[in-house]
Order: structure tokens, then sequence, then C-alpha cells
């Protein structure tokens, strides 16, 4: 584990944590890098084997170093950042621990899939427990919003393909109550260390406020609609252009659906200007859950739809 900057009397303890398939090295250096002098830094290293296997060690690994750090400063405020898995570790600490929310001034989330990773899903679409991607592949979105409306947080997001960092999807990295950055040009793996990311999360820390969430439209609840579907994961939006329209509103909104060839179904909502505003995909298992919500939205709202 890194430790940098002062222990007695810090203005802030920084939390640093890194992800899946890493160590501390990158992280730590972002977080010096933005860190006022007298911060105390605490970059945990779990374990690069470590983080391929199972996400409780980890959470009960870092839950006692935080644990620790917490007691030896009790009114110290907190300044967290995690990087992709990390994120994902310390919305599961926090949300054991809402005791150390007043604390907690900032929380800052760099690519993290909280809506699930795709790739999590794929490797392990009935849940069984095939290493890490059990776990990456749950859906923390309701944790992060709960947390997010009693902390200032930010959403970093990287986008080099129109839809992903390379590894997650941009659409999963969202949630309410949160502010959201995404970074053209910027991959998973540097956004762990990058100057553009230091520089955000330092305009960040100027004013940390609770965002508020954004008046709901169409779009916004059918996105809602869809997302709660039991196990609906953030897609990429490269397949837009082969969904057909399944239904569409006054005003321009569609719902698209396309199925892949390995029968994965596919939902998307598209904007009036014909842009996706959102991509998703449930496997076989959910595939009559998304049929049976898709037709409650087409009852629901149908003096808003135009005929096609």
């Amino acid at each position: 584990m890194e430790i940098h900057g002062v222990t007695d009397s810090p203005d802030f303890i920084l939390f640093a944590q890194h992800g899946w398939a890493d160590d501390s090295n990158a992280i730590a250096t972002l977080s010096r890098s933005v860190a006022t002098p007298k911060t105390l830094v605490i970059a945990p290293d779990l374990g690069y084997v470590a983080t391929w296997f199972r996400i409780q060690p980890l959470i009960e690994k870092l839950e006692q170093i935080a644990i620790k750090t917490i007691a030896r400063y009790p009114t110290t405020r907190i300044r967290i950042i995690g990087h992709s898995m990390g994120g994902l570790i310390w919305l599961e600490l926090l949300n054991r621990h809402p005791e150390w929310w007043p604390l907690v001034e900032s929380l800052v989330l760099v690519a993290s899939p909280i809506g699930g990773a795709d790739l999590g899903r794929i490797i392990d679409p009935l849940g069984l427990g095939i290493g890490i991607a059990r776990d990456l592949g749950i859906n923390r979105r309701l944790i992060a919003q709960s947390i997010a409306q009693v902390i200032p947080t930010l959403i970093v997001a990287g986008d080099i393909d129109g839809g992903s960092d390379g590894t997650i999807t941009v659409e999963s990295t969202k949630f309410c109550h949160a502010k959201f950055i995404s970074l053209p040009g910027l991959s998973h793996s540097v956004l762990k260390n990058h100057p553009t990311v230091a520089a955000v999360i330092r305009d960040f820390w100027l004013n940390s406020t609770i965002t508020k969430a954004i008046e709901s439209d169409i779009s916004t609840l059918l996105i809602q609609r869809l997302q709660s579907v039991m196990g609906m994961t953030d897609a990429h939006r490269r397949d837009f252009y082969r969904a057909k329209a399944l239904m569409t509103f006054k005003g321009g909104v569609t719902i698209l659906t396309w199925k892949h060839p390995l029968q994965i179904n596919h939902v998307f909502v598209g904007d009036c200007q014909s842009q996706c505003i959102y991509a998703g995909f449930v496997g076989l298992l959910h595939a009559q859950g998304l049929h049976q919500t898709l037709e409650e939205i087409q009852r629901e709202y149908y003096e808003h739809l135009l005929p096609l």
C-alpha cells in the first residue's frame, strides 16, 4: 500500500483505488498530482492476481484499511478516487458504511461500469461466478444514485470509438445526481493517470456540489424503464443502424430493436434527429422480461405513439 503526505493533522484523506488487472502505481501518481501538500494519500494495492477472482475479498481488504485510517483521523474530510473496479469497490464500501458519508467531501469515479460491464455479462451471462466477470457485470446504479444524492459525485468517462473507452461502454458509467464528463480520445487504461483527468478532478473539487436530477422527459423515462429490466446491460451504440423501429412517439423519440446472430436481444432509444441516446441488451434468460416491458410501454404510452 502506498501512503503519501503528512501523517499528522492532514487537511484531507484521499483514498485512491485501482481496478481490475492492475496495481496502485498509476492511480497513486494521479492522486499525488491533485492532492494538496497536507493531504494524506492512501492508495492500497489489492494484488494484481487477486483482482481476477472475487470482489468480496478486495472490498474487505480495503474496508479494514479505511476503518483504521478513519479511526486515526475521525474528523478529517475524505476524498475518494476510484478507477474502474476501484470505483465499484468504493460504492460497495460506502453502501456498507453510511456513517462515513458526512465525512466524504467528494467521490470521483473514473471509467467505472456502474450499470454493469458488458464484457462481464458476456463472459458470465448467467451469473455463475466465472472469475471476476460476475461481480463486474452487476448493476450498481441504485446504490450509486443513493450515494450521489448525499455525496458530491463526479463521473469521468473516456470515449475512443463513439460509445466506449475500449473496455467499458460510456453508458454504463452514467447515473442520476452525479456530474458527468466524457473525455474523447482517452482509453480505459490511460484514464487512470492522465493530465486531463487530473485537471477535471481539480475543477470539480473547486465546486463539488450535489448535481440536481434533470427534469424527466419521455426519452429519460423510457431509458430508465429499459434499464430497470432484469438482466439489462448498457451496450455500445455501434449496432444502432442495424435496428428497426418498434414504436415512435410524438416528438420523434423512437424505440428500436435488433437481435444479434447469437440471439442476444438489443434495444435502442433514438432521439428526434435519429441519433442513438441509449443502447442495451439482454441474453436469452431475460429476453421475455424485455419483451414484456416493451409491450407494457406500448400500452401505457398508446396515446403518445405515432403510427409506424
